[in-house]
């Protein structure tokens, strides 16, 4: 089964999302230093925007995140797919961060489109250091 597969299914999709949201939300926690500090700032200006943001986001972005990572994953042949996935992070990173950089372009809210200008910049030394538990979450669904 692929991601895209488990989308379909509304109690997979519902755990999938719930799982990604925890997991933005403690890699925005985890960070430390300045940078940090500029990511959680960012991370609460988005969420203050109105509740369910972060949900409605990660439910939006899931089915085209699918799109870019069943490819990936599906190269993974006898090696444990979370295992391809970590191996191949600068890849998966670029993919998702190529989806998320185009609808920052087309975004119209203001805040949230110079929140992820600010924090560009960093986004694949963050997106590769979760990984390892994104990789776990698809394995867990998906596979």
């Amino acid at each position: 089964m692929s991601l895209k597969d488990a989308l379909r299914d509304p109690q997979k999709l519902n755990a999938i999302v719930a799982e990604c949201v925890a997991l933005v939300e403690r890699e925005v926690e985890s960070k430390k230093g300045l940078s940090g500090v500029a990511i959680r700032t960012g991370f609460k200006a988005v969420r203050s925007l109105k509740p369910g943001f972060l949900e409605g986001a990660v439910r939006g972005l899931l089915p085209e995140f699918a799109e870019a990572i069943d490819p990936i994953a599906a190269e993974s042949n006898s090696l444990p797919v979370e295992e391809h996935l970590e191996a191949n992070a600068p890849r998966v990173a670029e993919a998702l961060l190529a989806i998320t950089d185009a609808k920052a372009v087309k975004s119209q809210n203001k805040v949230a489109k110079r929140a992820y200008s600010k924090l560009r910049g960093s986004a694949r030394e963050h997106v590769e250091a979760a990984m390892p538990e994104l990789a776990r979450l698809i394995a867990r669904h998906a596979i």
